[in-house]
């Protein structure tokens, strides 16, 4: 006994430096383990097997599914959010641009197909036409929000949506498993501290005890694999409150579901259930064919409905295929307008379709099943890869550590 206390004090400072290393093998493992979770951004390296690519990235469309998934099954359904708008108040809040936009629409295709009969045309008629096609322009969009709200899932793929936009915007996808899981994301590097440390002092003690030269690699392995892994337990076990010892127990990330409830509402409204974005797939995405048919039927039915007696006449003086024509390029042009015009109504439609509260309001509600599913695919994701680096890491500091040791 007392030849160990003489070496303790003759080395003081190297023995009290154990605990400390292997508290910091422990940190620094957790933030490599948190950066191959979600950097680079794209494959970094010689591809195909030398490099690397952050976990969540390079695991996007599986990560998107399994976000979409939650999403629609249990958070918000696409029928629910477009049943709150109103077609009229849509056709009341684009009325001034598409009413300028049909005017220009107008006079394009009429100089394209009869510029000769256009431009014979008294002042006064011409007018006429334009203010009639201008007054029902945005009522073909009112009747167009109705039927699409009759049978959403006809028209509007939020799934294609919202993974398509996860697998282009990758950061978003980092951003959305970051934002959720910010607090667990530091625990997880400052408990690599704590327990490394605690480690670390049993290591002190074995290796003033035994002086065996494989002990020092061999624990910092231990400290980078066991800290990885109980952190991760941590966050998500037990999955409900547990009582031990006058102690409740409950995974971290479980404990704050009303807090992440709002961090995530606020970035799915903002960032991927937006008007613009919904917008954009129903005029743009797999099924705007269908969107485009529709339009394309009301506009020949406005067309001829403003051709009225003069039909015949029109008739003979383009011809039917050039009228039917006209018509092709009115609904063509139209549909080039639209995303644009439809910037006009997405504050009233945010406001309307009312995301974000609906949103926090279906997370409180998720079992903790369906709650940890919102964090813990980035973690589970090849998580073995994630812990044998820890391990690895750790054993080589620990091998360093014998040159100053010995």
């Amino acid at each position: 006994m007392d030849a160990i206390v003489a070496e303790f004090q003759a080395n003081m400072w190297l023995y009290i430096s154990i605990p400390f290393v292997s508290g910091l093998i422990g940190y620094i493992t957790k933030v490599v383990a948190i950066k191959m979770m979600f950097q680079p951004i794209e494959f970094w390296g010689i591809p195909p097997f030398l490099g690397w690519q952050g976990i969540v990235p390079r695991k996007a469309e599986k990560m998107a599914t399994i976000a979409v998934d939650l999403m629609t099954e249990r958070l918000i359904k696409p029928e629910e959010i477009f049943a709150r708008l109103d077609p009229q108040r849509i056709a009341r809040e684009i009325e001034v641009p598409m009413m300028e936009a049909s005017e220009d629409i107008v006079r394009e295709v009429m100089h394209q197909y009869q510029p000769g009969l256009w431009e014979g045309m008294p002042e006064f008629l011409r007018q006429r036409i334009i203010k009639r096609v201008k007054a029902e322009a945005p009522k073909i969009v009112a009747v167009i929000m109705s039927e699409v709200q009759i049978n959403v899932s006809r028209y509007f793929d939020i799934r294609h949506m919202v993974i398509s936009n996860l697998k282009k915007d990758k950061r978003l996808l980092n951003e959305i498993f970051q934002k959720v899981g910010k607090q667990e994301l530091k625990f997880f590097c400052k408990a690599g501290f704590a327990f490394g440390f605690i480690i670390g002092l049993v290591q002190m003690a074995c290796w003033l005890i035994f002086r065996q030269p494989w002990m020092l690699p061999a624990f910092g392995g231990f400290v980078g694999l066991f800290s990885d892994w109980l952190a991760l337990q941590m966050l998500f076990r037990p999955l409900n409150p547990k009582k031990i010892m006058g102690y409740t127990l409950h995974g971290l990330f479980l404990k704050r579901q009303q807090e992440v409830a709002g961090d995530y509402a606020a970035l799915i409204s903002k960032q991927m259930l937006t008007p613009g974005i919904m917008m954009e797939e129903l005029f743009n995405g797999p099924r705007s064919d269908r969107v485009i048919n529709l339009l394309q039927k009301h506009v020949r039915r406005v067309v001829d409905e403003q051709a009225g007696l003069a039909r015949p006449l029109v008739l003979y003086a383009v011809g039917t295929e050039r009228y039917i024509q006209m018509k092709q390029s009115v609904a063509e042009r139209i549909l080039e307008k639209l995303p644009e015009t439809m910037k006009h109504m997405e504050e009233y439609a945010e406001d309307a379709m009312d995301v974000r509260n609906t949103l926090i309001m279906r997370m409180k509600q998720l079992t903790p099943t369906e709650f940890e599913g919102m964090l813990r695919p980035a973690f589970k994701e090849e998580e073995w890869i994630l812990i044998t680096v820890g391990a690895v890491l750790g054993f080589l500091v620990g091998e360093m550590q014998i040159h100053f040791m010995i």
